[in-house]
């Protein structure tokens, strides 16, 4: 049997393989709603047979936008706009839908990537973003607000406010976004957080705001649900984040019942300098699953069926997750499992597009099963 294609069970959520559709940011957002560019790209998506769909990072706040047209889930309107992308999926796929919640921090107000990316000033029509400490992500730009005490207890409610919206919703799962130089990552790394209070410093300090506010959403989180979190393993910049720290944070998560940690890297200074190859990311995903026993999802540059079959058959990781392979091929799970000689689920309307040889490919599976 395909270790790859064998089920998974994280707290009440049985998932039908190892399969992770990555959250992936589509820009494409009205005012923070969901709307039909959402519903097709989703729900094909969940129609893919991996094992579980993560929605893009989904801001907590309008300030904790990446861009003006970053998805949100903030208020009745941006809530109200996700039922019927829900509701699509829930009738015709049996994939379990999680939710990255996140807070862009100080890379919050920029353009859209295919716009250039550009940080947009107040007087552009953009905001000012907050951050740990008020320095900006590149040099030149202008700085954001460093969060007072008020600010600390905004954000933590904004993402409770946020993890209740997913509940009412009916999301499987939740994904804490503190990668990719994001807010919680800014907090974590010694380069962008310089504060000199309970919140920085040393590295209990620096942990001390993302575990509140993971100890807060997995409060207002249905226990029967899972809550996983999303890391930059390092930042890889010299006297940045690092595995070391990660593993600690990764073990105080654990500590708190996160039910995985995706390790994942960089994101925080344009500085960084990664040595990008296949798979270059399961180290850390290893590293820390070995160091602190939490499950672990391992990301980046995984795109063949062997190269992610060999990570779980070898306990590297429990989970893989697939972003850009997943969007060259929405189908890349069924021939995974065609490669594999597994079954993966299929739609009914589909069961037919089985090639000559592969007759038992689909498995027969109706939704709304699990």
């Amino acid at each position: 049997m395909s270790a790859l294609f064998t089920p998974f069970t994280l707290r009440g959520v049985n998932v039908p393989n190892r399969i992770v559709v990555s959250p992936m940011c589509q820009y494409s957002a009205e005012q923070g709603e969901a709307n039909a560019w959402h519903l097709i790209h989703l729900g094909h998506l969940a129609l893919s047979g991996a094992g579980m769909l993560c929605i893009e990072a989904t801001a907590v706040e309008p300030d904790g936008r990446i861009t003006p047209a970053c998805l949100g889930l903030w208020d009745q309107r941006t809530e109200a706009a996700l039922k019927p992308v829900l509701a699509a999926i829930r009738r015709y796929s049996n994939i379990a839908v999680a939710m990255q919640l996140a807070h862009a921090g100080r890379k919050g107000s920029c353009r859209l990537p295919w716009q250039g990316g550009q940080f947009i000033e107040l007087s552009q029509g953009g905001w000012l973003p907050h951050a740990p400490s008020a320095l900006p992500y590149k040099a030149g730009e202008t700085a954001p607000l460093a969060l007072d005490s008020a600010g600390l207890e905004r954000v933590r409610n904004a993402f409770v406010n946020a993890a209740m919206r997913a509940a009412r919703l009916g999301m499987d799962a939740i994904e804490i976004h503190s990668a990719h130089g994001y807010l919680l990552h800014e907090f974590l790394s010694p380069i962008s957080n310089l504060r000199g209070d309970n919140y920085g410093g040393s590295l209990e300090n620096r942990l001390r705001f993302p575990l509140q506010v993971f100890d807060a959403v997995r409060a207002a989180f249905p226990a029967g649900k899972p809550v996983g979190v999303k890391v930059s393993a390092t930042d890889w910049v010299d006297g940045g984040w690092d595995l070391a720290q990660t593993i600690e944070y990764s073990r105080q998560l654990h500590k708190r019942g996160a039910d995985w940690v995706a390790a994942s890297s960089g994101g925080l200074s344009p500085l960084q300098k990664i040595p990008t190859e296949p798979g270059y990311q399961v180290p850390f995903a290893q590293a820390v699953k070995d160091a602190v026993g939490v499950n672990t999802m391992a990301v980046g540059l995984i795109t063949d069926a062997q190269q992610a079959e060999e990570i779980i058959a070898s306990g590297k990781a429990q989970l893989v997750a697939l972003a850009r392979a997943m969007l060259y091929d929405p189908r890349w799970p069924w021939h995974a499992a065609a490669q594999l000689h597994a079954t993966v689920e299929a739609p009914a309307q589909y069961w037919r597009s089985q090639p000559q040889g592969l007759k038992n490919l689909f498995a027969d599976g109706a939704p709304g099963q699990r």
